[in-house]
């Protein structure tokens, strides 16, 4: 019979993979690996809109047809985020993350080859398709085995690939090469990160085992509240909108979403017209929001795991409302409008990533990718229709109403996140 020491040693933490890898340097390894994918994710978001004022002459098309292409890519995301829990359970969040990020490189290599409009909203079905079941499956992941900070990180990476495509297509067309030569190259990087991903898939099951162990150990029983493993029946979506506090972070996610949009989409426009901004200085510090999005999320990173998701939900939309007043106060000077700009980029750094992070904690891991599915979909329509949305109430009343707007959506977002508060008690921390 073991004594009691030999007992504890071989059900310790540190014995879970084999003496060639310990469970920090396959965490590691597989973190980062997502951190490229997230890379990746943005590296296309931006394409479309920085190559169409050439594309659409070339194919011949008019200006607005823009939005046919983005609201075909909406639809495909909207699509596989809802079907993102199904295919999981089936597959695996790491096949899944596979085939997602295949499908949009042979899409932008298939845009590279494009000759004519149709053949672009053809292949936008294929990376609409990719993007929305990737985006579920490796925000789920991360919710349930990696900490808040690392939730941050991640989307400050997706906001580099998103910050680094428009350079890519600007180098593109004016060196000769022609937008499709943008499309082929990051296409390529997505080939080759397509390979990467494939060659880790052992390493996504080894992080569920391990992780599902360790809490086991930790609790000294099994996890009543394990994530749902390959095979398991998927949660139907009625089901999952009757869980208590979901309707609620569904409406606030998709009011952070819509004033996320239309401040990437109109904020330069805003600063021209009612603050009376040059257009060449209004669009280049038009990207102070992006800019603010993507450090602040650096920078959350930094101090998400000690001030928890809920703090930092509460404090990003009371920022965001701070610089929506910073941007009607009736100053002579625009540098205000500006820096409101920053503070909403600021503030809403860290809003996306906390909702995702605490849903696991908010509704059960067991429910976690069915809601993170519904979830995204939520997001993809508020920032499909809130742009269009604002460009139709502006021409009836005026772009003043720019920080209205933002400042309505940020209300809804604060109210709908509090109420989430009241209704779900707050995760203990064996279980966040």
């Amino acid at each position: 019979m073991y004594d009691r020491p030999l007992r504890r040693r071989t059900v310790a933490p540190t014995s879970y993979f084999s003496r060639k890898s310990s469970p920090h340097t396959v965490y590691s390894l597989l973190l980062a690996i997502i951190y490229l994918a997230f890379i990746s994710l943005g590296l296309p978001d931006s394409l479309v809109g920085a190559g169409w004022p050439v594309m659409h002459q070339d194919l011949g098309v008019p200006v607005a047809f823009a939005g046919i292409v983005t609201m075909i890519i909406a639809i495909g995301t909207i699509i596989s985020s809802l079907a993102s829990e199904r295919l999981t359970l089936r597959f695996g969040a790491g096949a899944v993350t596979v085939v997602s990020v295949g499908m949009t490189a042979a899409a932008l290599l298939g845009f590279s080859t494009s000759s004519a409009f149709w053949m672009l909203c053809l292949w936008a079905i294929p990376y609409g398709l990719g993007a929305g079941a990737v985006d579920a499956a490796l925000n789920n992941y991360v919710a349930l085995h990696y900490a808040a900070r690392h939730m941050n990180w991640l989307h400050s990476f997706w906001g580099v690939g998103a910050s680094i495509s428009p350079f890519v297509m600007g180098y593109a067309i004016s060196s000769g090469g022609g937008w499709s030569s943008a499309y082929l190259a990051i296409g390529v990087v997505q080939a080759v990160l397509t390979l990467g991903l494939l060659l880790s898939i052992p390493l996504w099951g080894k992080v569920d085992r391990e992780r599902t162990r360790a809490r086991d150990v930790q609790t000294h029983e099994p996890d009543a509240d394990a994530p749902a493993q390959k095979g398991s029946a998927p949660v139907p979506l009625a089901t999952a909108l009757k869980v208590p506090g979901v309707v609620l972070i569904l409406l606030a996610f998709f009011a952070y979403c819509s004033l996320e949009s239309t401040a990437l989409v109109w904020s330069a426009s805003y600063m021209v017209a009612e603050r009376g901004a040059p257009p060449a200085l209004a669009a280049k510090l038009g990207a102070l929001f992006i800019l603010g999005l993507t450090a602040g999320r650096f920078l959350a990173g930094f101090f998400a795991d000690r001030i928890g998701d809920r703090a930092l939900i509460r404090g990003g939309f009371v920022a965001i409302g701070v610089g929506a007043v910073l941007l009607v106060l009736p100053l002579p000077t625009d540098v205000v409008g500006f820096v409101g700009l920053v503070i909403i980029g600021l503030g809403s750094a860290p809003v996306y990533p906390a909702i995702i992070h605490s849903t696991p904690g908010n509704f059960g891991r067991r429910n976690s990718q069915a809601i993170i599915g519904i979830q995204m979909a939520a997001a993809y329509v508020g920032s499909t229709l809130a742009p269009p949305l604002f460009g139709v109430l502006s021409t009836w009343t005026g772009m003043w109403i720019f920080p209205v707007y933002i400042g309505v959506l940020t209300v809804l977002g604060l109210v709908m996140s509090e109420r989430l508060n009241r209704v779900v008690p707050a995760p203990s921390a064996a279980t966040a």
